[in-house]
């Protein structure tokens, strides 16, 4: 199977990265050089015409947004880290944590430097940004004291989660947010730091910044 995953390392397709070299498939990944808006060019938005990463071209076409993405990278690897569990319970407990990820600490985040999807108001657009570390500790603070439960998300097996959280934490200095504070989000975060996948990926990443 050719898979093909359009990202980039300043974007959350580092997820679905990081998922992808746990999955053991073969994949192409493809820097997106969003210094010089490629992912606005004609090439690009045939791909996706949301102008966003991550991208995943698989046989049957062009799978967008992480979560979807996630999803079906853990059912064609089930035999992976990422293999989704049979318990249909457990299975939900990965997908609300993801879409919590998804609909609230992601877009948190995203007020900081993409205000402009809500509001035109110069005023609101700086609220918004200075409004950045409240928010995002709150997101932080939901998930280290109801959520976490370590050493991985959801305990002592990784899971599609535990990119998807590396990704959003590694975020925090930058969002004004004192890891300090979050003392099991930093202990999981220096674990994922720890494995091979994610190994693989940051020196991607560096290799064409």
């Amino acid at each position: 199977m050719a898979i093909t995953l359009y990202t980039s390392g300043a974007s959350i397709g580092v997820v679905s990265h990081i998922a992808l070299e746990e999955s053991g498939l073969e994949y192409q990944a493809i820097a997106m050089d969003f210094a010089n808006k490629q992912q606005s060019s004609a090439e690009y938005l045939r791909i996706n015409p949301k102008a966003r990463v991550p991208s995943l071209i698989v046989e049957e076409g062009v799978i967008t947004e992480t979560p979807a993405i996630l999803t079906y990278l853990a059912q064609i690897a089930p035999s992976s880290s990422i293999g989704l569990p049979d318990d249909p319970f457990e299975h939900a407990q990965i997908q609300s944590f993801n879409a919590y990820l998804c609909s609230t600490a992601h877009v948190a985040h995203a007020h900081k430097m993409r205000g402009t999807r809500w509001v035109n108001d110069e005023a609101a657009l700086k609220a918004m940004t200075a409004n950045v570390p409240t928010t995002m500790a709150l997101c932080f603070e939901m998930i280290e004291h109801n959520m976490l439960k370590g050493p991985w998300v959801h305990g002592d097996n990784f899971s599609l989660s535990d990119p998807y959280l590396y990704r959003i934490s590694s975020w925090a200095e930058a969002d004004g947010v004192d890891i300090e504070q979050f003392p099991s989000i930093k202990a999981h975060r220096t674990a994922m730091a720890a494995r091979d996948s994610v190994k693989v990926v940051e020196a991607f990443y560096n290799a064409h910044s």
